[in-house]
């Protein structure tokens, strides 16, 4: 699961509130092992993936660096061509 995590800090446009919303969510499914939560607990699992989207946000807007911004579309075909080394095909 948490291979889907992608890294959201630097690029150019910044990471979405949507980025960071998946990203939550696939961090608080690893956590608890749930891909979807029983209603017993679908409120405490909803309000972590609330929280750690704020502390994710928060955290990345406070970040500096002194490097360029990385290309969305440079990384997007750096992926695939990896992809094509260690798989032998292409992805879309």
């Amino acid at each position: 699961m948490c291979r889907n995590i992608k890294t959201l800090y630097n690029f150019d446009p910044p990471a979405t509130n949507e980025e960071i919303q998946a990203a939550s969510l696939q961090f608080v499914r690893k956590l608890t092992g749930f891909n979807q939560p029983s209603k017993a607990n679908e409120e405490a699992f909803q309000r972590a993936i609330k929280e750690v989207s704020e502390a994710a946000r928060e955290l990345l807007d406070s970040l500096v660096t002194q490097a360029e911004p990385r290309n969305r579309e440079a990384e997007i075909e750096r992926a695939r061509i990896k992809a094509v080394k260690r798989f032998g095909v292409g992805t879309k």
